[in-house]
């Protein structure tokens, strides 16, 4: 399948997400409850609502916002192969996605275009589907699968590739990485520490950074999946 796909038809992407809020004392009351009674049985008895929130809340769609959106395209001409990176970040959610999805409608419309990101269909994909919806934003094509056949879902997710059918493995891009002898995106910060850099840090740039090396690393695990030179460092463009 993967050899069928021309490389210049895949948009890599990966996104950065935290907390609604810096703490769940600064929920309102009516989302402080409902936020216990959705997460009551993840948490057991290991874990008070309040001490839950800055765990997982991040990751929950109903609880989180994307602050940052890294996106990455291979581009080919008769003299060079360059891999473009973009990034849709800030404070205000709505436009993020906004800018996102007019990138979607006017770059990557067609239906031989794809999406790839790691674990995108647990996390990435839905999660933008999800934040899209709360504000209002209608549904890009390629991101709308609802009465889609499976084989007309245009998503690669590389921890799915990775699986080849083992649905108990969960294999992290870091790991992937080293394993497939390419550079390390997590030089820096990992995932649970987003939400620390951007509302005590507030350092939204070094949250790009992050959300970049990561797309990077999607295209490069792609590439070495597709048997594929990695992209190398001269190659990549940064707008």
């Amino acid at each position: 399948m993967l050899d069928s796909i021309p490389l210049e038809k895949i948009l890599f992407l990966d996104i950065e997400t935290v907390p609604v809020k810096p703490s769940f004392e600064e929920l309102s009351p009516e989302f402080q409850h409902l936020w216990a009674e959705k997460t009551r049985f993840q948490r057991k008895d290991e874990y008070s609502a309040k001490d839950f929130f800055s765990v997982k809340a991040g990751v929950m769609a109903e609880f989180a916002k994307i602050v940052c959106i890294s996106i990455g395209f291979i581009h080919k001409n008769k003299s060079n192969t360059a891999f473009r990176l973009k990034s849709f970040y800030g404070h205000d959610e709505g436009k993020i996605l906004k800018d996102f999805k007019d990138l979607l409608e006017k770059k990557f419309k067609s239906k031989d275009h794809y999406l790839c990101a790691h674990n995108g269909k647990e996390f990435d994909y839905p999660f933008l589907c999800r934040r899209m919806i709360v504000h209002g934003i209608k549904l890009p094509k390629l991101l709308n699968i609802a009465g889609k056949k499976p084989w007309e879902v245009r998503h690669l997710d590389t921890m799915e590739l990775w699986k080849f059918g083992d649905y108990k493995n969960y294999t992290s891009i870091k790991l992937l990485a080293a394993l497939l002898n390419i550079p390390t995106p997590k030089d820096d910060i990992d995932g649970s520490q987003v939400a620390h850099v951007y509302y005590v840090e507030k350092d939204l740039e070094r949250i790009k950074t992050y959300c970049q090396k990561d797309t990077l690393t999607v295209a490069q695990v792609l590439l070495r999946f597709m048997g594929q030179e990695i992209i190398k460092e001269a190659q990549i463009e940064v707008a």
